[in-house]
């Protein structure tokens, strides 16, 4: 049978280098940060880490995770409710709720499993779920394990979202769920009015914060900042591997009981390792940092907005964004791979993304600034952008 099946895979392979949807890992030898060394020796500026804070190779971070390596070892071997719980890992839940403005919060291997794990347990085929056209993959599967009544409306659409309400009355319980910030455009779903619609119509909203927290908003406490509504939302999903430390894990935050239940029926919970307690450690101390300091945070605001006026200054065909996401459209899928792989020759350090992450013709490469970047880097990144396009 595999030889079978070999041949399939080797054709479906070849028609996937065929579009120029091939993706190749680049290796890198160094840290996580601004700069990065590759293993062929290349120095280059990176640009598509969503270290949006500068953290992942933050000496404070590494420090906390040392010590906690030295008084609570390497892993846990065992899931939470047998024997794989430790007090860090119950601070970081509190540290999370507390800088979210939420009741409890339930840590998970990653967001992934965050999202995989929430809807489950919470709801079956008398609710409904209503789901934003462009959420991320792991919402997308989350909502295929559930049996609940699934409804779809366009990206940020409120017409839209207000029609699938409508259909919806005739469930149980109904959850609207978003991005805060959409991976792939960077654009902000309007919460303010999400929320007036669930009042309305009288549903919950779920709001994944991943690429949002610790990004937008005063203070980066993510969309629920930003609109003015911290403690309104039920459920709140999110990564500490992105702004607060890039190594690994997710969570979820939210109402008491909701989280009470999580941690009875969740599966990716119940049926999987606690995170490291040196990753809690770290954590702990990435919210530590962001409590006391507002410091990151604004160097990320200001390095966002520089960039992105002086890429649209030159003519680029930027995506409207109010994240620390800048999407430079190039729209067909070998030019994107051809741009990237030219920008790296520069130095510059992007990743052109097309489908099946991106709709077919919506190529593009995903721009990604950190407070990390110095203003050199910025202005060396638009120039290299500049020349490719003068040579392709």
């Amino acid at each position: 049978m595999y030889s079978l099946f070999k041949d399939y895979l080797n054709k479906e392979l070849g028609a996937i280098h065929n579009e120029g949807l091939y993706k190749k890992e680049r290796i890198m030898i160094s840290p996580q940060g601004a700069k990065v060394s590759l293993v062929g020796g290349e120095e280059v500026l990176n640009f598509c880490a969503n270290n949006y804070l500068g953290l992942s190779n933050n000496e404070q971070l590494i420090d906390a995770a040392k010590k906690a390596l030295d008084s609570h070892g390497y892993g846990m071997s065992s899931v939470r409710f047998i024997c794989g719980t430790t007090n860090l890992h119950k601070e970081l839940e509190k540290a999370i709720a507390k800088y979210f403005g939420t009741d409890d919060t339930i840590l998970y291997a990653a967001c992934f499993d965050a999202n995989g794990g929430v809807f489950e347990p919470l709801f079956n085929k008398e609710d409904a779920i209503i789901s934003d056209s462009l959420n991320h993959a792991s919402i997308i599967d989350g909502v295929r394990l559930c049996k609940a009544q699934r409804y779809r409306y366009a990206n940020a659409d409120m017409d839209d979202l207000e029609e699938k309400l409508k259909l919806a009355q005739a469930q149980r319980f109904r959850l609207i769920v978003t991005d805060g910030v959409f991976s792939m455009d960077g654009n902000i779903a309007p919460i303010n009015e999400i929320l007036a619609l669930s009042e309305k119509y009288n549903a919950m909203v779920m709001i994944d914060e991943s690429h949002s927290a610790g990004v937008v908003g005063e203070t980066g406490r993510g969309v629920t900042q930003l609109y003015n509504c911290r403690g309104k939302i039920e459920i709140i999903t999110g990564t500490l591997g992105k702004a607060f430390g890039g190594a690994i894990g997710g969570f979820t935050t939210g109402k008491k009981e909701i989280i009470e239940m999580l941690r009875q029926r969740s599966r990716p919970y119940l049926f999987s390792n606690s995170i490291p307690p040196f990753v809690a450690a770290a954590g702990i101390e990435a919210f530590k940092i962001l409590s006391e300091s507002n410091i990151l945070v604004d160097k990320l605001h200001s390095n966002t907005r520089y960039f992105i006026s002086e890429m649209i200054k030159n003519g680029f065909d930027i995506k409207p964004t109010q994240s620390a996401i800048c999407a430079v459209m190039l729209y067909d899928a070998n030019l994107a791979q051809k741009y990237a792989s030219k920008l790296l020759d520069k130095g510059i350090y992007v990743t052109g993304f097309s489908y099946p992450v991106v709709p077919k013709g919506q190529a593009r490469i995903r721009v990604q600034l950190s407070a990390e970047h110095t203003m050199a880097h910025l202005q060396k990144a638009v120039q290299a952008f500049c020349e490719v396009r003068e040579n392709l």
